[in-house]
């Protein structure tokens, strides 16, 4: 379905599913359903406009080995 282009992209990037997305491309990993290349592509640029980024700092990445409960502190 194709939509003008005039519209105003908050008003587009509600029309857009997010969960649709995510369980579309659920079921191609879990071989559900087969995709393109190009369909994956194209989900996965949906996917960037419509889901907000990680901050960068919740993507630190560490050689630390904790246990459950050290985990469970660090929460805390």
């Amino acid at each position: 379905m194709a939509y003008p282009a005039d519209r105003p992209q908050s008003e587009m990037r509600t029309l857009i599913e997010a969960d649709q997305v995510i369980a579309r491309l659920q079921d191609h990993v879990l071989g559900k359903a087969e995709l393109t290349n190009t369909q994956v592509t194209a989900a996965l640029g949906l996917l960037k406009k419509t889901l907000p980024d990680l901050p960068s700092s919740l993507a630190v990445l560490t050689d630390r080995h904790l246990s459950h409960d050290e985990l469970l502190d660090e929460l805390e």
